[in-house]
């Protein structure tokens, strides 16, 4: 009999991957006996201390469940009752948290088309019309997902311009962080770089897809660090305060609030580092975990994407934009379909090899092909996807389209 080929590692999620060990040695050693129930404890006070290094004095992190959790308490917790909430068609707040943000927060997502996941501050401008509208709902935030559902990153000047915007038509600025700490070791800076630094009010700081566990925070940026944009109606300064005073009554009413907070404030202390460690990998011996696990995600995404060119089976004709559909020129191989910035790769390819590709490593479609018979897929990889699978897996691929 024909010898069946080994399984490969899945490149569906990086919510597949396990947790570091050094993350459940933070969690063992949580384990030590009592401890005050509810975030009183001894490692959510050192995550305070941590937070304020990261992000700057006065900001402040609240460990909860999950990441549509930290997504909807911080939506909630910026916005009016009446408010919408503006984001991208992809963000996942709109397309992938079951209505989340309107069931238990009341707020309308407000979507903007999308170019390769991003949006533009001409896109969020789109919205302004609807600020005194009493028919409408008001726009008051405006959430940004970094890196993207698509696997790019918005870069500094791309944010900064994105938060200025949206300061000047009054709004609010959530971040969705469940996978910031890719983006930042894509452009290579801090975590505050990308978020304190350019006006950021609020992000959901995710850890499950970086070496986590169980758990995620919501962090709120020191109202004195608030950007002044007279004449918006934008106060940030109140604002932030409200959604700090907020946050710990919304944390709790939405079912987000962990009795033992020790266990999760371990898992980021792990993964930010203690007070007093480095907060950026200027020396990358020295990197926090979070760094270093991102940096290798988005490592083996590029050897994924490297590789698929060396093996000679990527298809780089024009694509099919502006075309109508008889008139489609069929890639023979695969064809990448967005720019890899973090630690995703889609990609189109003949609808049956990767079904066959499947049989060894689980992904998942993402949507339809040029044309019926192929299928745009993602692939993602993780801080613990070795890379001699990505060069099995690159194999694989050479030979079901050879």
């Amino acid at each position: 009999m024909p010898e069946t080929p080994a399984a490969l590692p899945p490149f569906a999620s990086d919510n597949y991957a396990g947790t570091h060990p050094d993350v459940l040695a933070a969690v063992a050693a949580a384990n030590d006996g009592f401890s005050v129930a509810y975030g009183d404890d001894p490692w959510t006070a050192r995550l305070d201390e941590r937070t304020a290094e990261v992000f700057g004095p006065g900001a402040l992190a609240f460990p909860l469940t999950n990441g549509t959790g930290a997504n909807v308490v911080s939506l909630m917790a910026l916005s009016e009752r009446w408010g919408g909430v503006v984001a991208s068609d992809l963000a996942h707040a709109n397309t992938d948290e079951n209505g989340a943000p309107e069931r238990v927060g009341g707020l309308k997502i407000l979507p903007c088309p999308s170019t390769d996941g991003r949006i533009t501050p001409d896109d969020v401008a789109r919205w302004a019309g609807q600020r005194h509208d009493v028919h409408r709902a008001h726009p008051g935030v405006l959430t940004l997902t970094q890196s993207t559902e698509l696997g790019t990153v918005y870069s500094v000047d791309a944010t900064r311009a994105l938060v200025e915007a949206a300061h000047g038509l009054g709004m609010a600025v959530h971040v969705d962080g469940s996978r910031l700490a890719n983006a930042a070791a894509s452009l290579d800076c801090s975590l505050g770089a990308l978020t304190r630094d350019l006006g950021v009010d609020v992000l959901s700081f995710g850890a499950a897809k970086n070496g986590g566990m169980i758990g995620e925070a919501v962090v709120v940026l020191a109202p004195e660090d608030a950007p002044q944009v007279p004449g918006s109606g934008y106060d940030g300064a109140a604002r932030r305060r409200a959604a700090a005073d907020a946050v710990p009554y919304l944390r709790k009413a939405t079912m987000q609030l962990v009795s033992k907070t020790r266990y999760v404030s371990a898992q980021l202390l792990a993964l930010l580092g203690e007070p007093g460690e480095p907060v950026d990998a200027a020396d990358g011996s020295a990197a926090p975990l979070w760094h270093r696990n991102a940096a290798h995600a988005n490592a083996m995404a590029r050897r994924l994407r490297d590789g698929l060119g060396a093996a000679d089976v990527l298809d780089v004709t024009p694509g099919p934009a502006g075309t109508e559909p008889d008139e489609l020129v069929v890639p023979q191989g695969i064809r990448v379909t967005r720019p890899v910035e973090a630690n995703a790769v889609f990609a189109t390819l003949p609808r049956e090899a990767a079904d066959r590709l499947r049989e060894r490593s689980r992904f998942y479609d993402w949507a339809a092909g040029e044309t019926p018979d192929r299928v745009e897929v993602r692939w993602m990889c993780s801080w613990d996807t070795p890379a001699d699978a990505v060069d099995t897996f690159v194999a694989a691929v050479a030979a079901e389209l050879s």
